[in-house]
């Protein structure tokens, strides 16, 4: 186990249980956090640069009031911040995020998403 936390369990505006551990809705947003977690760890953009990131992305109109949108912005951040960096092509994100959608549409319910279950690709 690990016994330094990461300063992104910090992040502002991050569900936590009643034992101050971050919880997720989906096991995707968990996935999305670990990312991040790795990423920052590996040396690719600064806990500041993250932070600042995140905030931006957290305070853009649209928001939804109660949170419920909360990993959705942590997404969009990492995102930005990826496209910013060089890292990720913007076309080829946007382009995935898509087929991901068109995925989840054409997933009967209670099956596994896959990108496989895009009708375009």
């Amino acid at each position: 186990m690990c016994e330094t936390a990461s300063p992104l369990a910090q992040s502002p505006g991050l569900p936590k249980s009643t034992d101050g551990e971050p919880v997720f809705p989906e096991p995707w947003a968990a996935d999305a956090f670990a990312m991040t977690v790795h990423l920052h760890e590996k040396g690719l953009f600064a806990w500041s640069e993250w932070a600042e990131q995140l905030s931006a992305e957290l305070h853009k109109p649209g928001c939804a009031a109660d949170g419920s949108d909360y990993f959705d912005r942590w997404v969009a951040a990492l995102s930005g911040l990826l496209v910013s960096k060089g890292v990720a092509d913007a076309d080829a994100v946007l382009a995935l995020q898509q087929s991901w959608q068109r995925a989840a549409e054409a997933t009967p319910h209670g099956k596994p998403i896959t990108l496989e279950n895009d009708p375009q690709r």
